[in-house]
């Protein structure tokens, strides 16, 4: 009875939330089992960045879903904590100047003052962010938990659809990050295929 008073907005906005915070769960669990490796200098981008969006969002009236991706910053940020204890340690000078160069971009944009540009040079700095795990699961595709990140890509999906407006705010962050999780997905699955489970 109460999905029949919601508009189809707020109930793909519901479902959006619902699939993203489930894509967590066995996220967490493989992290804490040891088979996943998530890369430090990945999620540690990506804290700043959906924060930065999740404003950008909420500023450009895009409704309840501005809440849904303040809510995964903070799960976010949970996957950056446990990254000390359980994290990749298969970290390059590359990561280092790509983190660096992700933090002064940031840097750059507080001073501008420009929330359109601001949402652009995140979606970037966010795609970025990916180069790391990218790098990583070249060579530990058994790394990632894949259906975390088909999940994502969904809520993703989920997320676009359920935007109350379509605007420059709004848009580029999520078609970004749903671009870059499935060229992650793809990566994985094809290395999966060249390279045996570890036992």
């Amino acid at each position: 009875m109460l999905l029949a008073h919601l508009d189809v907005k707020t109930i793909l906005a519901i479902l959006a939330i619902m699939v993203g915070t489930a894509s967590f769960l066995p996220y967490f669990w493989d992290i804490f089992k040891g088979t996943t490796k998530p890369h430090i200098f990945t999620w540690l981008i990506w804290v700043i960045t959906q924060g930065t969006a999740a404003a950008g969002v909420l500023y450009g009236g895009g409704g309840l879903i501005g809440g849904g991706l303040v809510f995964a910053t903070f799960l976010i940020f949970l996957v950056v904590l446990l990254c000390f204890k359980y994290g990749s340690k298969n970290i390059t000078k590359g990561d280092a100047v790509i983190l660096f160069f992700a933090l002064l971009a940031i840097v750059v944009w507080w001073q501008l003052h420009n929330p359109v540009l601001a949402i652009f040079m995140v979606a970037a700095i966010d795609c970025i962010g990916y180069f790391p795990t990218y790098r990583k699961v070249l060579t530990e595709p058994w790394s990632e938990n894949l259906s975390t990140w088909i999940f994502f890509s969904v809520a993703y999906v989920f997320t676009i659809a359920a935007l109350k407006e379509y605007n420059l705010l709004t848009v580029p962050y999520l078609v970004a990050c749903l671009i870059a999780n499935l060229i992650l997905v793809g990566i994985c699955s094809v290395q999966r295929l060249k390279i045996p489970k570890p036992i």
